[in-house]
């Protein structure tokens, strides 16, 4: 147990670390810390913290840094998120954009916010029922295909078509498909496609490849990535192999949407530090999430990934006040959303 003492020359430490990130010396802590001890003294208190796992000592340097457990204490120590409305509320997402097109830019919002990588994690579709199917021809091999449900929720995904279809082609089987869904929920297109298929159905024979595809879209869960980029501006990123995995993990989605997944079991804002991510590529970053509701429960997850060194605080607030806004819009959608089952 730290006392109260060592409690605030460590989070003294932790700030000026954060602001600069230069490893800080007894006699910086000295200056900053507002208390009347010498250098000697802090020295002391430092050698303990560091004993304790507190802080660690680059070979480069007679300063300190924190450690994940410094970052641990450090966040630990601030009161829980205030749920008061300190800013507007969100737009309300409109029909033509959708629910979908309003997640897309709420991850943008949270990068541009924080100046890090915004990341959203759609609810699942299981009991959503479907509305309609269009499939829009790009290239003899490539449509895109536009999946809308009941409440308003649009999908969009390029998929592949092998062999290539002609543009009228590709919009008759979007048709077919909507009358094949349109008023079924998606737990139920999943178990109807997952059947062994009937030799005489001209869909299936035409275009198996196609409709495996719109069924991979209504199973999986669509995690929105934006300002990846981000993370180049932060020197704790300049590894170029460290770099390159952290990069891969945003591209493949899939590790990370059952991280934020799992992450979304508990309501409110949590925050993941450096060795407590159980992603190897995200072991050098903190990632910051809150849960957004509708009617009382979690529909979904959204937050920012970073490094360790970063302004808790201010980033702490934006995404619980984002969740917040989120969740007070979707309260305000007319059509009822499918919670997850």
């Amino acid at each position: 147990m730290l006392d109260s003492r060592a409690q605030h020359l460590l989070k003294t430490l932790i700030e000026r670390y954060i602001a600069d990130g230069q490893p800080v010396g007894s006699r910086v802590l000295s200056r900053q810390s507002g208390l009347e001890l010498s250098p000697a003294t802090i020295r002391n208190v430092m050698a303990d913290l560091e004993e304790m796992g507190y802080l660690a000592q680059p070979h480069t340097s007679a300063g300190r840094i924190p450690t994940d457990k410094a970052y641990r204490f450090y966040v630990d120590s601030f009161p829980p998120p205030s749920s008061s409305r300190d800013k507007p509320g969100a737009p309300l997402p409109s029909r033509r954009s959708g629910i979908d097109g309003f997640m897309e830019r709420t991850s943008s919002h949270l990068s541009h916010a924080t100046r890090l990588t915004g990341l959203l994690l759609a609810p699942p579709l299981a009991q959503t029922v479907i509305a309609r199917v269009d499939l829009m021809p790009l290239e003899e091999d490539r449509a895109l295909a536009v999946v809308t449900t009941d409440a308003g929720w649009i999908t969009v995904r390029e998929i592949a078509l092998d062999p290539g279809l002609g543009a009228e082609e590709v919009r008759a089987i979007g048709r077919q498909l909507t009358r094949r869904y349109r008023d079924q929920s998606v737990e139920d297109i999943v178990a109807m496609e997952g059947a062994p298929a009937d030799p005489l159905d001209a869909l299936h024979t035409r275009a198996r490849g196609v409709t495996e595809q719109i069924v991979a879209m209504l199973h999986g869960r669509t995690l929105y990535v934006s300002g990846a980029i981000n993370i180049l501006d932060h020197p704790e990123f300049w590894d170029i192999e460290q770099t390159r995995a952290l990069l891969r993990t945003f591209e493949e989605k899939e590790r990370l949407a059952d991280l934020m997944m799992s992450l979304s079991a508990d309501a409110g804002v949590r925050v993941t530090i450096g060795e407590e991510n159980p992603v190897d590529a995200m072991r050098e970053c903190t990632l910051i999430t809150s849960t957004y509701m509708y009617r009382d429960q979690v529909l979904g997850i959204l937050g920012v990934v970073g490094p360790r060194r970063l302004p808790y605080p201010e980033v702490m607030s934006i995404v619980n006040a984002t969740a917040r806004q989120v969740t007070e819009a979707l309260s305000r959608v007319r059509q009822d959303l499918y919670l997850p089952s």
